[in-house]
C-alpha cells in the first residue's frame, strides 16, 4: 500500500475505510491541530497518519540523551541475537499485560516483543508500564522499520515536559491514575458508578482496568482515533474516552443480566465488541462532551492520590485492599448505619481516603449533645464523616473534607471553609448523594468580581456553583488549596462553624444546619432542583455520630 505497510496485515484491515487521496498537513496552530485531530482529518489516510505521528512525536520535548534508531540497530542483535523473540520472557513491567496484534502480520507481532526488550535495556527506571505493548503495536503500523518505531516510543517515554504527561511508567503513577479515574467516575458517571458498587465486590479493582480498556481491549480503528488526539492534547484525553466507554456500557447494559460472573469481564467484552453499538466518531463525541476538570486540576488530584499512596507505602505492585476490607464487618459498629450502608458511603468518598478504615470519633450517645465536645473530638481529623438519625427515622449525613479547627480563623464570627469534595447524602428513606454547592460569603469569598461583591450573606443564602469559566489559574474546588501551597483565596467554602451552629453546603441546593445543642436541625432545599430534599425541613436529632479515617 505505502512505505509504512511493512508490518501490516492488510487482509485484516478495513481497506474500504482508507482513502488514497493525497493529503498534506501544514498547520502548526495548536487549536487548529486539535480540531483536525478530533475530526479525524488524517484517520483515513494511512500514509498521512504516519507522517503526522512522526511530526507530533518529533516535537515532544525529551531529555538530552534519548535512545534513537541507531541505538536500536546497535543493541537489538546483542539482546535478541538469533533467538526467536517469541521465546524470550518479557520484562516484569509489562507482566500480564495484553499484547494486542492490531492487525499486524507475523513480522509485526515479533517486532513488538523485540522493541519491548530493547526498551527495557535502555530504560531501567521503568517499573510498571502496562500500556507499552499497545503503544508499540499501534506505532508499528506507522513506522518504516523497527528502529523508527523504537525511536518514536522512546521519545514518548523520555518526555521531560512536567506539564505534558504521556504514559505511566511506575506502579505509583499507574495506581494513582486508577484512583484519579475512580474520583472522576464518582463525579461524572454517577449512574454507572452506582451500578459498579451494586454488582462488584471491589469497585476500585474495576476502575484499575481503565487503561486496559483503552490499551488492550479497544479495537484498532478506535484506539488509533484516540491516539490521534492523545498525541495532540495529552493524558486527559485518555480519561475522557474511558469515562465515555463507561457511560456507553451503562447505557447499553443497564437493566440487562450480567453476561459473566465478573463486571470486569463484562466491561472488557463490551469494549472489545464496541463496534456493535458505538462508532469511533460517536465515542469521541461523547468523550469531549464531558465537562471535565482542567489539565491542571487533574494533575493536582493525581498528586494528592500519589501522596496518599506514598504515605501508605504503596509504591510497588501489590494487592490493594478493597472497600469491603476497609469497612470490616467485625470491627465496625454504628447505631445509625449498617456495614453495607457504610460501604456505600465509602464508595462515594475520594479514593485516596477509601484506603482508610472508619474510626468513631464522637457520638451523642456517649459524649452528649454538646457542640463544644463535638468540636473537641473532631478537631485534628481530616476528613470526617457526619451521620445523623432523626426521630422520624430519617438518616442523612455529610462528608467533610476539612479539619473543623479551621473555623477558628474567623475568631468569634461564623467562619467558612472547606473544599468542593464535601457533599451531603441521604440513606433513609431513599439513598441519594447530592452534588456540591458553594456557601457564598462576601467578606471571605470575594475576589473582586461584581457578582461576588453583591453576594448575599452566607447565613441566609446558599447558591449552586460551577467551576470558574477560566480555571487555568485557579485550583479546583474539589481540592484544598493549602495542600498544594497555593493562595488561600483560591479555596472554596463549603463548611461553616461557630459556637452557635454548624452549616454544611452539600449540593443540588441542599444545605444542612445544626443548632448548638445538637438536638435540632433544619435543611435548605433550592426549589430550582427537582430532586428530593435531604430530610425534613425541620427535624429533631435522635443520634449523631462523627467518623474519622484511620490508616
Amino acid at each position: 500500500m505505502d512505505e509504512y505497510s511493512r508490518f501490516v496485515d492488510w487482509d485484516k484491515m478495513d481497506v474500504s475505510a482508507q482513502s488514497q487521496d493525497t493529503k498534506e498537513l501544514t498547520c502548526t496552530d495548536f487549536h487548529e491541530l486539535k480540531q483536525l485531530a478530533r475530526q479525524g482529518y488524517w484517520a483515513k489516510n494511512h500514509s498521512l497518519r504516519a507522517k503526522v505521528y512522526h511530526k507530533l512525536i518529533s516535537n515532544i520535548p525529551c531529555r538530552t540523551v534519548t535512545p534513537d534508531a541507531n541505538v536500536y540497530r546497535d543493541i537489538v542483535v546483542k539482546i535478541i541475537g538469533k533467538r526467536n523473540s517469541s521465546s524470550l520472557p518479557l520484562p516484569e513491567f509489562v507482566d500480564n499485560s495484553l499484547i494486542p496484534t492490531y492487525c499486524l502480520n507475523a513480522e509485526g507481532t515479533g517486532a513488538v516483543r523485540k522493541i519491548i526488550l530493547c526498551i527495557a535495556n535502555q530504560f531501567p527506571d521503568i517499573s510498571f508500564c502496562p500500556a507499552l505493548p499497545s503503544v508499540i503495536a499501534l506505532l508499528l503500523h506507522y513506522s518504516k522499520d523497527e528502529a523508527e518505531c523504537f525511536e518514536q516510543v522512546c521519545r514518548i517515554l523520555a518526555c521531560n515536559d512536567p506539564s505534558k504527561r504521556l504514559i505511566d511508567q511506575t506502579f505509583l503513577a499507574f495506581e494513582s491514575s486508577c484512583m484519579t479515574f475512580g474520583d472522576l467516575v464518582n463525579k461524572y458517571c454517577q449512574a454507572a458508578h452506582k451500578l459498579m458498587v451494586a454488582v462488584s465486590e471491589d469497585v476500585l479493582e474495576v476502575y484499575s482496568d481503565w487503561q486496559r480498556w483503552l490499551f488492550g481491549e479497544l479495537p484498532m480503528a478506535y484506539i488509533a482515533r484516540v491516539f490521534d488526539v492523545f498525541l495532540v492534547e495529552g493524558y486527559k484525553v485518555l480519561y475522557r474516552v474511558a469515562l465515555a466507554l463507561l457511560k456507553f456500557f451503562h447505557k447499553v447494559r443497564a437493566g440487562q443480566p450480567m453476561e459473566s460472573d465478573s463486571i470486569q469481564q463484562d466491561i472488557r467484552a463490551f469494549v472489545r465488541d464496541i463496534a456493535k453499538s458505538v462508532s469511533p466518531e460517536r465515542l469521541l463525541e461523547k468523550a469531549f462532551a464531558i465537562r471535565l476538570f482542567s489539565r491542571k486540576e487533574i494533575q493536582l488530584l493525581q498528586m494528592a492520590n500519589e501522596k496518599a499512596l506514598q504515605q501508605k507505602g504503596i509504591t510497588v505492585k501489590q494487592k490493594r485492599q478493597n472497600v469491603h476490607l476497609a469497612v470490616h464487618a467485625e470491627n465496625f459498629k454504628s447505631e445509625i448505619v449498617s456495614v453495607k450502608e457504610m460501604r456505600d458511603i465509602w464508595s462515594w468518598i475520594p479514593e485516596r481516603f477509601a484506603l482508610c478504615q472508619p474510626l468513631l470519633l464522637f457520638t451523642t450517645l456517649e459524649h452528649g449533645c454538646s457542640l463544644s465536645r463535638f468540636y473537641s473530638h473532631s478537631e485534628g481529623h481530616e476528613p470526617t464523616l457526619l451521620l445523623i438519625k432523626t426521630t422520624a427515622k430519617e438518616v442523612c449525613g455529610a462528608y467533610l473534607s476539612t479539619d473543623w479547627s479551621e473555623r477558628r480563623r474567623g475568631g468569634n464570627k461564623l467562619s467558612f471553609f472547606g473544599t468542593g469534595e464535601c457533599f451531603v447524602f441521604r440513606l433513609q428513606p431513599e439513598v441519594e448523594r447530592y452534588e456540591w454547592v458553594i456557601i457564598k460569603h462576601p467578606e471571605l469569598a470575594s475576589t473582586g468580581s461584581e457578582t461576588e461583591n453583591h453576594a448575599k450573606p452566607a447565613s441566609s443564602t446558599l447558591s449552586s456553583s460551577s467551576i470558574p469559566s477560566d480555571p487555568s489559574d485557579r485550583l479546583s474546588p474539589f481540592l484544598a488549596a493549602r495542600h498544594f501551597n497555593l493562595p488561600s483565596k483560591t479555596a472554596s467554602m463549603f463548611m461553616a462553624g461557630s459556637s452557635e451552629c454548624i452549616i454544611v453546603g452539600g449540593g443540588d441546593g441542599q444545605a444542612l444546619y445544626l443548632d448548638a445543642d445538637l438536638n435540632h436541625g433544619r435543611t435548605s432545599h433550592c426549589n430550582t432542583f427537582n430532586n428530593q430534599p435531604l430530610c425534613s425541613e425541620s427535624f429533631q436529632i435522635s443520634i449523631l455520630e462523627v467518623w474519622g479515617f484511620r490508616d
